[in-house]
């Protein structure tokens, strides 16, 4: 795979509601768009709210807009070359590199999604787990399509940054979404997993947390003895 050090990205179906807010603003525990929610945060949420159940696709209308979408949430017009793409397709693997960068965009602490290798390793996962996921995901990326298409007669990736963030408002919000667009927030919630999983797992990732495993130390003096205290134990 890509990055060497990803994990199986699929977990539970249990997630947390998602927001996108403005680069400036303070960040909340609530959130998990990077926009609102600081990276070392956004593990702990991950499991806090069920995600809806999977439903067949269906097209609906409903608008939610909040803020101004991230400047690193671009249309994208370059791809991979066709023959190093696993799995996805040159439409699917651009959609993808937007909705990356949606869910983790750069900031003061590190690079974005695509820049930590993420739609490299999506399309590495996808082609080995195959099945039901490929499937699932290629059913999300065509719902969007569906969707845009409908409201603003272009693809995702052709659409405007605050069109994009007009159709990911409807489904990155579990609790108030319409019951017509069930099956895509079903997708935002899988697709936010596998991203932030490859982000994680990532070196960018592993070093954006901070990650303090993994080294070598000269001497090991065992847990504190303030922490024991507190804990009510004896050293």
């Amino acid at each position: 795979m890509s990055n060497t050090e990803n994990k199986n990205p699929e977990g539970s179906d249990d997630h947390q509601d998602v927001q996108a807010g403005n680069k400036g603003e303070s960040r909340t525990p609530n959130p998990v768009f990077r926009g609102a929610l600081k990276r070392r945060d956004m593990l702990k949420a991950m499991s806090a709210v069920p995600a809806a159940a999977l439903v067949t696709l269906n097209a609906a209308a409903a608008q939610k807009i909040s803020s101004e979408p991230p400047a690193s949430a671009k249309p994208v017009t370059t791809g991979m070359a066709t023959d190093k793409l696993k799995i996805l397709n040159q439409h699917e693997w651009k959609t993808i590199r937007v909705l990356s960068d949606w869910i983790i965009p750069a900031d003061e602490r590190s690079g974005s999604a695509t820049d930590a290798g993420v739609p490299e390793f999506i399309d590495d996962w996808l082609d080995f787990k195959g099945g039901h996921l490929l499937a699932r995901i290629r059913g999300g990326l065509t719902w969007l399509d569906i969707e845009c298409n409908r409201q603003f007669s272009h693809d995702f990736v052709d659409c405007s940054e605050a069109q994009q963030k007009q159709i990911l408002d409807r489904i990155a919000y579990p609790k108030q979404a319409d019951p017509e667009d069930l099956a895509g927030v079903a997708f935002f919630n899988q697709m936010r997993d596998l991203v932030v999983s490859g982000f994680f797992s990532s070196k960018m990732g592993v070093k954006d947390l901070p990650y303090l495993g993994n080294q070598m130390l000269t001497e090991w003096n065992g847990c504190p003895p303030e922490v024991l205290a507190k804990l009510g134990l004896k050293s």
